[in-house]
């Protein structure tokens, strides 16, 4: 202990002196972050000064308008610009720019400003949302230790995360940021787990315990053995997640946005047209025909239309991530909200995945305590989990593990072994066992009917009793199967298992269906099928052999805390919590996302033909036009972020 506790004071100031590089970097991304917003406000206060200073000087009026074009403009104007010589496409932005710069044309600077104003405020807002997970991929790289205090036989020394290997030990003090997955193999104490599990409320961590990059310690130290690589450890696996999350829009926002260029090619050509052909038409003035033209070519800007998508959808992935749902993409989000049927797999999804000992059945003439003590003393040297199951069932009891002599495997039955001198058998019990006492053999087939794995236990050649384990349900599957039902979807589920156990399961968590003794070919082929028969088909699983399932249904989720990597690979979206509870919430989370861009959609459409319409017959004004038109921008956009509350 003198070797790991060498050099502490020197290890704890290093540790706890601010990195350089960490704090420009976190300064950049602030900068980046909120320069949309300052450039916005800084336009519209040039506006306003530009509008008070022209009741006396119209020469000093027109150049601050002109910078506050240029200050809301210009991060516009190059992204327009941008589309237009990379892509060969017009775009929303350039048509602003136009239309702005048309009204000072024939001499509206005020109502020009305005638009780029308000035009620049709504992009603003709208990179809002999209910040806001930009916001928890730097907040988690924040958290992300780049440095770790190893323990070795030299002492302990500082070294850098990426060197870190499977089996190093490290000391976490209290208060640090735990730098690698590992296990707890000596000390104690509470970790904040909200980074990667979304829990609010500490962990207890002791001897043995699993903990995760990116996760507080509390106020105990830590010694801890790496089990996970930098790069493959599961805090890692997130920052993946989110940062892809970010480049995959829904469906919808894909059309959207094929659309604007076609929509902004034809408002311009109708612009066009309306100036060349309205006065030989109805005989208007050049100077009327270009004001009609300049408003229509502001009102009829699908500026709401291209918003009514993306901060809806961004702001339920940010909302879900701050409850340990991460989403891969707005596209699965999408998709989750038409969801009709949600798949389970059974083993470590719908049930802990670990089994315990429901029931301990003895012949009359045996103690049952003495029985499971003497099963749990063979049993203590094997780390098959059934056997795991039985020693941890004798512990519970308060009975005592005594050593085990001449313990032997027997390959596809159990194991037995010599505990006091007596030799005991544990091992799979045979309903068609005709040597077994009557009593036994009818307990035997009640346990297996109800789902449980029996085993047969033996002293020498006499039958002494059965002990039954099974993979018991998960705590919130009975509640999250109820809630789901609720909102009308079914569910199903899909397991490897035997069809006897699987009904049982089945039964208590209240699923509507279940399919047992599958292959993974077998799941895909049952996702496909209710795929057909249901349209969109939400897989739920854990393990290796759900991969194929969950990359086959409309939506796949994995469990993310106790997940293989294959399936968190394949998943659309990962419940780092685990909590089923979570299925509902989140497809009703996508619901309601899919609700408001329908709202949006239905009145951003109907705005913009309410002002075209209104140009065309009450003659409207540029600035009423401005107002309406950016005024919608502006409400689609916020009623988007109010799934952010």
């Amino acid at each position: 202990m003198q070797a790991i506790h060498k050099g502490v004071t020197s290890i704890q100031q290093s540790a706890n002196t601010p990195d350089p590089r960490r704090r420009r970097r976190h300064t950049l991304l602030n900068m980046l972050r909120h320069r949309e917003i300052v450039f916005a406000l800084g336009s519209g206060l040039l506006m306003l000064t530009a509008w008070g200073v022209g009741t006396f000087s119209q020469t000093i009026s027109v150049i601050l308008y002109i910078a506050a074009y240029f200050t809301g403009g210009f991060l516009k104007a190059k992204e327009g610009l941008e589309t237009l010589i990379k892509e060969r496409d017009l775009d929303v932005n350039l048509l602003m720019i136009a239309a702005a710069l048309g009204a000072a044309s024939i001499g509206y600077w005020n109502e020009g400003a305005m638009l780029i104003f308000i035009f620049a405020l709504s992009g603003a807002l709208e990179s809002f949302a999209s910040e806001r997970s930009q916001k928890d991929i730097s907040e988690l790289i924040s958290l992300k230790p780049e440095t770790a205090v190893k323990v070795g036989q030299d002492g302990m020394k500082v070294v850098p995360v990426e060197e870190l290997a499977i089996g190093d030990l490290l000391l976490v003090k209290p208060g640090e940021v735990i730098p690698a997955d590992g296990l707890v193999r000596s000390g104690g104490s509470a970790v904040n787990q909200a980074t990667i599990t979304g829990e609010s409320i500490p962990v207890d961590k002791v001897i043995g315990d699993s903990v995760y990059a990116g996760t507080l310690n509390g106020e105990g130290a830590l010694y801890v053995e790496v089990t996970s690589p930098a790069e493959g450890t599961l805090f890692a696996k997130i920052i993946a997640l989110v940062e892809q999350a970010q480049n995959e829009a829904p469906e919808s926002q894909r059309f959207i946005k094929r659309l604007e260029g076609i929509y902004a090619k034809a408002v311009v050509a109708s612009t066009a047209a309306l100036i060349l052909l309205a006065p030989l038409l109805f005989g208007w003035s050049w100077s009327l025909t270009f004001y009609k033209a300049m408003v229509f070519l502001v009102v009829a800007s699908p500026c709401a239309l291209v918003s009514s998508i993306m901060p809806a959808m961004l702001s339920a992935m940010s909302k879900s991530a701050r409850k340990g749902v991460l989403f891969k993409g707005g596209a699965h989000m999408d998709n989750l909200g038409n969801t009709k049927v949600v798949a389970f797999d059974k083993t470590g999804t719908l049930t802990a995945g670990q089994p315990v000992v429901t029931e301990l059945f003895v012949a009359g003439e045996y103690d049952r305590l003495e029985v499971l003590a003497a099963c749990a003393s063979a049993e203590s040297l094997s780390e098959h989990p059934l056997a795991r199951a039985i020693v941890s069932r004798a512990v519970s009891e308060g009975l005592q593990i005594k050593a085990a002599e001449d313990m032997k495997s027997i390959i596809g039955w159990g194991i037995e072994a010599k505990v006091d001198g007596r030799l005991w058998r544990i091992g799979k019990a045979d309903e068609q066992d005709s040597a077994m006492p009557a009593e036994l053999l009818d307990r035997l087939r009640e346990l297996a009917a109800e789902g449980n794995t029996v085993s047969v236990i033996m002293q020498d050649d006499n039958y002494v009793g059965l002990v039954a384990l099974q993979d018991v349900i998960r705590p919130q599957a009975v509640a999250a199967i109820s809630k789901l039902r609720e909102m009308g979807i079914a569910t199903v589920m899909l397991t490897g298992d035997r069809s006897e156990t699987a009904e049982a399961i089945a039964k208590a968590a209240g699923v509507d269906q279940v399919f047992g003794d599958l292959l993974p070919e077998d799941k895909v082929n049952h996702i496909k099928s209710l795929r057909e028969k249901h349209g969109h088909i939400v897989m739920v699983g854990d393990g290796v052999n759900d991969a194929p399932a969950l990359a086959a249904a409309t939506v796949g989720m994995a469990m993310g805390g106790g997940g293989t990597g294959a399936a968190l690979e394949v998943a659309d979206v990962v419940l780092m919590n685990d909590n089923l509870e979570m299925v509902s919430e989140t497809v009703a989370l996508a619901r309601r996302a899919r609700r408001i861009v329908k709202q949006n959609l239905v009145f951003a459409v109907g705005i913009i033909l309410m002002l075209i319409v209104g140009n065309f017959v009450q003659g409207l004004s540029l600035p009423l036009g401005v107002i309406g038109h950016e005024g919608s921008t502006l409400l689609v956009i916020l009623n988007g972020l109010r799934l952010l509350r």
